[in-house]
């Protein structure tokens, strides 16, 4: 009795039961079409979000969170740089590095990074030497010219562990005109990244050997850096740099993977827009539903007009039964896509037992299962679009219905 009177009105109309039962079939077709695009649409982005976090998280751990380089192609101060990154409390670990581009040769040739690396601080600053699948990286000792090698890298030049591989990292004038700068290594390892960028394109050395085949005296090509929060990695780079006082060149995590990450972003949310469809059909349903309703409810619409219900208030009479429906739908889309997510795994192990094949076999992907993550940006915003489009299917329909004639529609009545 304390509602308005448009409130009321249509709250008693989503509860009637309905002359026409096609009526009913409509907005029924309409609460599940909304519900579906909305657990789909959910799950779909918690999905993508898990992936991305996997192939982040992956990345990360062989790759460094902030960068500091030289301007010119050696960095000579390297040992002061490590000192100072240690004195940031924000700086998990620091490690000196060379990094150049080579050709490795063994039973086939395949172009590589090679990195520089002294195993005890590159610890500090990536999980390779968790990674390795045979070998240990401390094997590889200064003096000893021994390579680790990736999986799919060491897999397509056709080599395993003691075998010689041959790198071309150079190629150098000199008074007998130019010379490829060449180098034996001896595979002493091979590692297991879960990225292939790495395990198919990097190969790690010790750092002196790396130092004396390039002729960088006791240069470095730079400084890795590991903070214990990643988001700031572009400042604590920027603030060391700025305390060293030089012509230094800084990078983060961010901007060397930037293309992959502007890709990835890209694909989420042209997804996320195709998906939105299919709250569309649900919203384009109830606009169907409430055509049909302010058809049948004709007769009534006349005698709350004669009472003295204005055209703004029938209008809103359907605008609060029609927005209800989309309500309901959204809410049972928000709770079916969030339990859906949750059990996501446990739904794909079944359906694996069931059909006797696995989904996503080891051999052939990177990531195995679905790895989820839940963002309550994204079950927000999705609810929100929802609710705006349910209420714009609303409004054509609510407005026919004021502008019904209250003498027409009792005419034949």
């Amino acid at each position: 009795m304390f509602k308005p009177i448009p409130v009321a009105i249509g709250l008693r109309y989503l509860r009637a039961k309905r002359r026409n039962g096609f009526i009913s079939f409509i907005s029924l077709a309409s609460i599940l079409g909304i519900a579906l695009g909305v657990a789909a649409l959910i799950t779909t982005l918690a999905v993508m979000s898990g992936f991305q976090r996997e192939i982040r998280d992956r990345m990360l751990q062989m790759a460094a969170h902030a960068t500091i380089t030289a301007d010119g192609d050696v960095m000579e101060d390297w040992q002061r740089a490590v000192a100072e990154a240690y004195r940031d409390p924000r700086v998990a670990g620091a490690a000196p590095f060379i990094e150049t581009q080579a050709l490795l040769t063994g039973v086939r040739k395949q172009p590589a990074i090679i990195r520089g690396v002294d195993p005890e601080a590159e610890s500090k600053v990536s999980v390779i030497a968790d990674k390795m699948t045979q070998g240990k990286l401390s094997d590889l000792k200064p003096g000893s010219f021994n390579i680790v090698l990736g999986r799919e890298l060491a897999t397509w030049m056709g080599v395993t562990i003691g075998d010689k591989v041959v790198v071309l990292t150079d190629i150098r004038a000199t008074p007998m005109g130019a010379m490829q700068q060449l180098k034996r290594y001896t595979v002493s390892g091979i590692f297991e990244a879960g990225y292939q960028d790495f395990d198919r394109g990097l190969a790690v050395v010790n750092l002196r050997d790396a130092q004396r085949v390039l002729r960088m005296g006791d240069g470095v090509s730079g400084v890795r850096l590991k903070l214990h929060d990643m988001d700031l990695a572009w400042d604590v780079a920027r603030d060391l740099a700025l305390r060293l006082k030089g012509p230094y060149r800084i990078t983060d995590w961010s901007t060397d993977n930037a293309n992959m990450f502007r890709a990835l972003k890209l694909e989420k949310t042209m997804m996320a827009i195709l998906l939105s469809l299919i709250i569309a059909m649900g919203a384009f349903n109830l606009v169907s539903s409430q055509v049909m309703l302010v058809t049948d409810k004709q007769a009534d619409i006349a005698i709350l007009r004669t009472l003295g219900l204005t055209p703004r208030g029938v209008m809103q009479v359907f605008m609060v039964q029609g927005s209800l429906i989309g309500m309901m739908g959204t809410v049972i889309g928000v709770v079916g896509g969030i339990l859906l997510t949750l059990n996501l795994e446990h739904i794909l192990r079944a359906i694996e037992k069931v059909i006797g094949v696995q989904l996503m076999p080891e051999d052939v992907y990177y990531i195995t299962g679905l790895p989820t993550q839940l963002e309550t940006s994204d079950v927000v915003s999705i609810a929100i679009v929802a609710l705006v489009m349910a209420f714009l299917a609303t409004i054509y329909p609510a407005w026919r219905a004021a502008r019904t004639a209250p003498a027409e529609a009792l005419r034949y009545e």
